[in-house]
């Protein structure tokens, strides 16, 4: 995507993330999970600081155009755990994941990962599938009371892999 930049995040991001968490989950799951599931899911905008605290404790990136963040993914390297992955609906479709996704593998494998799992949503799975992720199983997590369906994936990093 023209433009597109992918830098480490910043205190300062945190309101423009939190808008664009809230616009991937209200606006562009809609195809796979009900209003209610949606609304469950961010029920609201939440840029104060535990939002800020959660983003700055693992490593985030952030997708910035000139306009500002369209997207983000965050890591944990200690356990290998990608926590977030969320981007704009206005520009799905155009790499931004992608971008954002072959930054953090890199900064993974660099940091001696040799595994990493997430819970993707129906959105997501498929995008990590594409990338050597499989499914260990389904599952359904409550938000508000409400049960959202999700996968646990994994990726294992082969020694083959790791020279590339």
């Amino acid at each position: 995507m023209k433009g597109l930049v992918i830098r480490n995040y910043r205190p300062e991001d945190a309101r423009a993330l939190a808008l664009v968490f809230h616009r991937a989950v209200r606006r562009g799951t809609g195809e796979h999970y009900t209003l209610a599931q949606r609304l469950a899911w961010s029920p609201w905008v939440k840029p104060g600081r535990a939002w800020h605290e959660r983003l700055a404790e693992i490593e985030t990136i952030v997708a910035e155009t000139p306009r500002g963040p369209v997207g983000f993914m965050a890591l944990d390297l200690a356990d290998g755990f990608l926590d977030f992955a969320y981007v704009d609906p206005a520009v799905r479709g155009k790499g931004v994941a992608a971008e954002l996704y072959d930054v953090l593998e890199a900064r993974a494998r660099a940091a001696g990962l040799t595994r990493l799992q997430t819970e993707a949503s129906r959105v997501a799975e498929p995008f990590f599938r594409e990338r050597g992720w499989v499914v260990l199983h389904r599952q359904r997590v409550r938000r508000l009371g409400v049960r959202l369906p999700n996968a646990l994936m994994e990726r294992v990093f082969c020694e083959d892999e790791a020279a590339a």
